[in-house]
């Protein structure tokens, strides 16, 4: 019995058996070069090589997967996504849902956005903590998804974006993240952190898909910025502003947030305090379209329609202003307000608009690490960093919508999709 029990004792200490992935083109997103017939060495969650295949010969007994037929990459990264809502949800349908029907959706998109290719996300507002619940669950391999950052609820003025705004007084709906005044915005900080929030969203102007407010109309005063800033940082989080309006985007900048959200209307001085600040500028420039063409089918409120022509067109030239004027630009995309699983739709628009492929994909890769506290473990493939590795078809240097074409998803070395198999590579 004692021999038997010191034999399953080995087997469990023995180290997983290497994976090799075979690459036909691998993509270097700090150097921005292509490399042809690559292989990945993975040993349990972490890349251990990477290099030609000439150079870089494959162990005996690992498990081999060939991609020769794709271009491999990091696996990428959305800044903003929003995985416990819907766009069917907008509007009036949204009072229907509650917190626990929420924390299900977002199960649902959780794995509909690591197989588009997406496999860290951070999401920005979900009440009731159901953001905590999605990301514990997926790290304790209950459910498929994205590695998590998340937020809990979103802070915000009463009456202001992040508020319930949709019913009538004697129902006194008030949204899980209000709160008026500095020391109750540090409260609300610590409340946050308390119950699991990796990182802290605060709405400093008004919103798109909010009811009763303008859309660039300052909400915080910079007296509250600065003490919610201040509170998140010292309990070592980082702070996600969401900031559509002029004033609202140079106020978060000057408190010290560490991303605007949105920045659809922010000027010459807004870029240049970015740049000087070393603040991160978020622009979602793809879901004008969907807002736009299916928002009324969806539910979303007439206003809500209104407000996204005032921004839509000059959040994209804005987006461009900011590129040419040497602002860092990290890619999310508002998922939730658009279909999830349609994320790498927004690179085209970021090509269109000014960036060269290259840089769209850093923005999802090494520029979004960066801004998550991530460098260490993801945004590019190189030794000792987790294996999060898709490959695609085509060449996305040469054409960006190769990103919406995704055939191969693996996380932390776990393989989620692998199309080509399915379909015969050599």
């Amino acid at each position: 019995m004692k021999t038997i029990v010191l034999l399953l004792a080995a087997v469990a200490l023995a180290p997983a058996a290497p994976v090799a992935l075979r690459c036909g083109k691998l993509l270097d997103v700090k150097t921005g070069r292509i490399q042809q017939d690559a292989v990945i060495l993975i040993v349990d969650a972490r890349i251990s090589q990477v290099g030609p295949a000439a150079s870089v010969p494959i162990p005996t007994g690992a498990t081999t997967i060939d991609l020769t037929r794709g271009t491999c990459l990091p696996g990428l990264i959305d800044t903003h996504d929003h995985l416990t809502s819907d766009p069917t949800q907008s509007g009036y349908r949204r009072l229907g849902i509650s917190i626990p029907r929420s924390a299900i959706i977002g199960v649902r998109n959780a794995r509909t956005t690591l197989q588009a290719g997406f496999t860290t996300v951070r999401n920005l507002g979900a009440g009731g903590y159901a953001d905590v619940a999605l990301r514990d669950s997926i790290n304790a391999g209950d459910v498929e998804g994205p590695r998590l950052l998340v937020s809990g609820p979103s802070l915000g003025i009463t009456g202001g974006h992040c508020d319930n705004n949709l019913l009538a007084p004697e129902y006194r709906a008030v949204g899980g993240g209000v709160a008026d005044g500095p020391w109750a915005a540090r409260a609300k900080v610590r409340e946050n952190v308390k119950y699991g929030a990796d990182v802290i969203k605060v709405c400093a102007s008004g919103g798109v898909l909010s009811k009763g407010d303008g859309v660039g109309t300052p909400q915080y005063t910079p007296e509250e910025l600065t003490a919610i800033v201040a509170e998140a940082h010292k309990l070592e989080r980082k702070v996600a502003a969401h900031a559509h309006g002029t004033q609202s985007i140079k106020e978060a900048i000057r408190a010290g947030a560490d991303s605007i959200e949105h920045s659809s209307l922010i000027d010459d001085e807004g870029i240049k305090l970015a740049k000087e600040h070393g603040t991160f500028l978020v622009f979602d420039i793809y879901n004008d379209d969907y807002i736009l063409q299916m928002g009324p089918k969806v539910g979303m409120l007439p206003e809500s329609i209104e407000k996204e022509k005032q921004i839509g067109r000059a959040q994209r030239e804005n987006f461009r202003k900011a590129l040419l004027g040497g602002a860092r630009i990290a890619f999310g995309t508002d998922g939730g307000v658009y279909p999830h699983g349609d994320n790498a739709k927004q690179f085209a628009y970021m090509v269109e608009w000014g960036m060269k492929p290259v840089d769209a994909i850093r923005a999802a890769t090494t520029e979004a690490a960066e801004l998550l506290g991530l460098t260490k473990d993801v945004g590019v493939i190189e030794a000792m960093r987790f294996a999060d590795i898709i490959s695609v078809e085509g060449d996305p240097l040469a054409d960006i919508r190769s990103l919406e074409k995704v055939k191969f998803v693996m996380k932390e070395g776990r393989v989620y999709r692998n199309d080509w198999a399915a379909t015969g590579a050599r």
